[in-house]
């Protein structure tokens, strides 16, 4: 038999609260994150906004690792992870003893790095690069730092399935604990603002200028975003046994991958992927109270999503907001603070809104997507969207516990 798994601990580190808390306070507010950026020069940009985590030092947070020897990436990661280990009020002694690991989520790792070695290398050749700058490229050290830092001596495992990274990490941490593989697990995502994603996407024309609108009838693309998302996941009977606060149980996940097109969504296969995690969760689709949406702001992911969700919801599916409207779209952390927010919902009685919705799009009817307001409401059941270029869909169900 499956253990049951349940979510203890909260580690947001975002452009609208650090901390659950204050991260539970920003989605309530409707806050927006977005400001000018600041982490690369972006002057040369039509486009200059961003979801960057405003005085993010991550000697704030973490005790054992040196944040010089880590890149930006790798540091949201590891102060993330401590402070939902913080979160969950259990020693980080007692994870160092047991069965205990990380599986972290992300798109461009360390892409930051890359970029300053490639400054480095066209202003001075080859010989100029710096020892320790090269040690941070490589992106499986996000799930390391993780386990460095708190002392973890199971697997460190970092997931790069792009902006569904969080939603994969969450899946395998959940089955690692449910196959008593694992005691306790740290998921989640990471990733920086970083110039080749900001000029990527804004070649694509999948970026707006100021404001990401999702599901608004004159949505123009999304913004990126960065931040540390980290969960703390242990089984329900330790949870029970310790008297920790349980902020959710994961029922269940579904993943596939269509493949079809680098960029373009599919909407059959996205349909295919929630069947998956209804069937992995036990559950039926009228069950769902609350669906966090992928939602980009993007004409086509928008249209999209609603699509599938129409075909597996009907005419009347549950209120469906996107996150991403607050903190711009924050990439492989991105579905990992979904499951933050799903699980601050669960246990605070409120959906999520979608900021800056003006008009409703006749194109995607029947779509509540909770407009620019939180909204009071019991979730017993909650559905998180990722989607990911390539087709990697992910999408994750927690409940309240029974």
């Amino acid at each position: 038999m499956k253990r049951r798994v349940v979510i203890t601990g909260l580690g947001p580190i975002s452009s609208i609260g650090t901390g659950a808390d204050a991260f539970a306070e920003g989605l309530r507010q409707g806050r927006s994150g977005i400001s000018p950026i600041s982490s690369f020069d972006a002057s040369g940009f039509p486009y200059r906004m961003a979801g960057e985590v405003p005085g993010f030092a991550a000697g704030d947070h973490v005790r054992r690792i040196r944040p010089e020897e880590w890149g930006r990436s790798s540091q949201f990661a590891a102060a993330a992870a401590r402070l939902a280990v913080q979160d969950a009020g259990i020693d980080p002694r007692r994870l160092a003893a047991a069965r205990a690991g990380s599986c972290i989520g992300t798109t461009g790792g360390e892409a930051g790095a890359v970029e300053q070695l490639s400054e480095q290398e066209v202003a001075g050749g080859f010989e100029s690069w710096r020892p320790e700058l090269a040690r941070q490229v490589p992106s499986s050290r996000l799930a390391v730092a993780v386990n460095r830092e708190l002392g973890l001596t199971g697997e460190a495992l970092t997931i790069s399935t792009a902006c569904s990274a969080s939603n994969y990490a969450l899946g395998y941490a959940y089955t690692a604990i449910a196959a008593d593989d694992a005691d306790y697990m740290i998921a989640g995502g990471a990733e920086g603002v970083y110039r080749w994603s900001h000029a990527g996407f804004y070649r694509l024309g999948a970026m707006t200028e100021e404001r990401c609108s999702p599901f608004d009838r004159d949505r123009e693309g999304m913004l990126t975003g960065e931040g540390g998302a980290a969960l703390f996941l242990e089984p329900l009977d330790s949870a029970e046994r310790r008297g920790a606060r349980i902020y959710a149980e994961v029922l269940g996940y579904g993943l596939n991958c269509d493949a079809g097109h680098m960029v373009a969504p599919d909407s059959s296969s996205i349909a295919a992927c929630m069947r998956r995690a209804h069937r992995s969760a036990g559950i039926d689709a009228e069950q769902v109270d609350y669906i966090c949406a992928h939602g980009t702001g993007t004409p086509a992911n928008d249209a999209a999503e609603t699509r599938a969700v129409r075909e597996i919801f009907g005419d009347t599916p549950p209120p469906m907001s996107s996150v991403k409207s607050m903190l711009g779209h924050t990439m492989g952390a991105a579905s990992g603070f979904g499951a933050i927010a799903c699980a601050l919902g669960i246990a605070g009685g409120f959906m999520p809104p979608t900021i800056n919705f003006s008009n409703p799009d006749p194109q995607l009817p029947a779509i509540d997507p909770v407009p620019n307001a939180a909204r009071p409401a019991r979730l017993r059941v909650v559905q998180n969207n990722g989607f990911a270029f390539g087709g990697n869909n992910a999408i994750t169900i927690l409940g309240e516990v029974a």
